[in-house]
């Protein structure tokens, strides 16, 4: 794979895997806050398209952002990272 091809991909945690084709996928990621200097955690939650409904809850994943599938789901499942399922 070389670097244009994966430009824009994002790893996260998958937190749900209740709806058919779809998951939840969580980035967590600290930054440092504006007056006082103190990390904070933070997170963003992304709704991806997963066709093939291979990835379940607690699993590491790759996703890379697309044209949008439906009004929220505009990331979809690149690869499987790591098969964390619960």
């Amino acid at each position: 794979m070389s670097d244009n091809e994966n430009k824009g991909a994002k790893i996260g945690v998958v937190e749900t895997d209740a709806r058919d084709k779809s998951r939840k996928v969580v980035i967590h990621y600290k930054s440092k806050h504006p007056k006082y200097g103190k990390y904070v955690s933070k997170r963003t939650v992304l709704h991806v398209h997963d066709e093939k409904n291979e990835s379940h809850v607690g699993d590491v994943v790759e996703i890379v952002q697309c044209k949008p599938v439906s009004k929220t789901k505009s990331w979809t499942l690149s690869r499987i990272v790591e098969q964390r399922s619960m």
